[in-house]
């Protein structure tokens, strides 16, 4: 069985601060993402970053619904 990796995984793997604190700032800093701007498109990433999650998006990957999450807090 295979556990659904959490936003502080995420956060980790995109090398990011995974603490509480440091999660929350992220999403209050970039809150208000424009609709029609993909979340792997958004400015706030880099290339990497960017090219994990369109990745991990495309495969339906096991963070495929933590991503879908933060993109919809980004929002």
């Amino acid at each position: 069985m295979t556990l659904t990796p959490s936003i502080h995984d995420l956060f980790e793997q995109l090398g990011l601060e995974n603490t509480d604190n440091g999660i929350n700032g992220f999403i209050e800093r970039h809150k208000g993402l424009n609709d029609k701007v993909k979340l792997e498109n958004a400015p706030f990433w880099n290339p990497s970053q960017a090219q994990f999650i369109q990745r991990a998006l495309a495969e339906d990957a096991e963070w495929a619904e933590i991503i879908d999450q933060l993109n919809a807090r980004l929002r």
